[in-house]
């Protein structure tokens, strides 16, 4: 018998906010976390302009021999993982009792390589790079870490998937939960926002150029879109059978109720319709809904032309007449790439708890594809049982998950 798989606990650190409280807040006033930053502008970025979290301080929290061997994207998913483990009740010895897993996005350690390999280049001599280099620059990165720091004994899993990773993370989750595997997985994503993992991507020339403005920069659907806006930081929620919490009595936030998945199968960058569209409707069957059940739709729409336009006729090939609101938070945040998966399920699950949609800002006309959408440009006071996310990367790789207030 398939068990149900549920969410127990969030966390987040992220540039609209380094707590749940405050990212609802930001969420609700549509509030902006994009700056321009003077040091990717004199280091040659096209575009300077990001989505900035402040680097957490660890010297109260993880020892010496913990933080020597963690970079920046593990510094945010431990935060993120913090408070998530504390809205889920679970405690430090809880770990010692009880097997729990882990399943995190990451696809860079950008920072930590370029570090290292500037010691060897300056000094000739590996032994120089310090006991901690190894541990900070192989992709696996924050698994390893919170594995370590925590005393995981379960799954230990890093999805790397492009700007699927976070949400591949939490649907793997759910199904070996599901298929009674496991009874706890930590999940999320986390992504470094420094000016090493961007360049590359910077040199592409797909960030929006409206160094300008900061805030209006990142236009998801609207029809001057002109590029995309990175960011980061990290996001986790914690996964449990509902069994699990019933036993233990801890707090249920939401439930997880489908996951869908698809490649491609084409041009590496370019998106197209049908894959997308596989995702959601694959998501839909497992959930066991009609489309019309679904109230919300967080996009993927990252505000590249092709990218907003072709989900936007995925969308609409699935949903068509049942019009559900959409939106894309990545107005706000910008595209927060390994994490996004992750960080708007958490987006949407607030939204979800309290009652409202937060808006796509900088949404001020719609183009062909996105015209027949309900975007919300503004914030929707609203109820609603069901959302959907979308998140899609390079490569082709598509994820869809579906999420639904606790039924009993």
């Amino acid at each position: 018998m398939e068990r149900r798989v549920v969410i127990t606990g969030m966390g987040i650190y992220s540039c609209i906010g380094t707590s749940l409280e405050e990212v609802k807040q930001s969420l609700y006033e549509g509030k902006s976390g994009i700056v321009y930053d003077q040091e990717r502008k004199e280091f040659g970025f096209q575009s300077a302009l990001t989505g900035m979290v402040p680097k957490p301080d660890l010297k109260n929290l993880l020892n010496r021999r913990q933080r020597i061997s963690i970079g920046e994207e593990t510094e945010y998913a431990y935060m993120a993982t913090i408070e998530a483990l504390q809205n889920a009740k679970i405690d430090d010895a809880f770990f010692d009792e009880h097997e729990v897993g882990i399943l995190y996005g990451n696809d860079s350690v950008s920072k930590a390589i370029i570090e290292a390999t500037d010691i060897i280049r300056e000094k000739k001599d590996t032994a120089l790079i310090g006991s901690g280099a190894i541990f900070k620059s192989m992709n696996s990165t924050v698994t390893m870490n919170l594995s370590t720091i925590f005393r995981l004994r379960g799954v230990n899993m890093t999805i790397s998937a492009a700007c699927a990773s976070g949400s591949h993370s939490v649907g793997l989750g759910f199904h070996l939960i599901k298929s009674g595997l496991q009874d706890i997985i930590i999940c999320g994503g986390a992504q470094e926002i420094n000016k090493y993992a961007m360049a590359s991507f910077d040199g592409l020339g797909v960030f929006s150029p409206n160094e300008a403005n900061p805030a209006k920069a990142s236009r998801p659907f609207d029809s001057s879109r002109d590029g995309l806006v990175p960011s980061g930081g990290g996001a986790t929620l914690i996964l449990e059978s509902y069994e699990s919490a019933i036993k233990r009595g801890a707090p249920i936030v939401a439930e997880v109720i489908g996951y869908g998945f698809s490649s491609n199968g084409g041009h590496i960058s370019t998106p197209n319709v049908e894959g997308p569209a596989t995702a959601m409707r694959r998501a839909l069957a497992q959930a066991g809904i009609q489309p019309n059940e679904v109230g919300y739709i967080n996009a993927h729409a990252t505000s590249t032309p092709l990218g907003d336009a072709n989900e936007a006729r995925a969308i609409y090939e699935v949903f068509g007449e049942s019009n559900p609101h959409v939106s894309s938070t990545k107005s706000m945040t910008g595209h927060e790439c390994w994490m996004a998966g992750a960080s708007e399920l958490i987006y949407s699950t607030l939204m979800m708890q309290h009652g409202f949609i937060a808006p796509n800002i900088n949404f001020e006309q719609s183009d062909e594809a996105s015209e027949k959408l309900n975007i919300a440009s503004k914030t929707v006071n609203k109820n609603f049982d069901i959302y959907l996310s979308n998140s899609f990367g390079f490569g082709g790789t598509n994820s869809a998950v579906v999420v639904r207030k606790l039924k009993e």
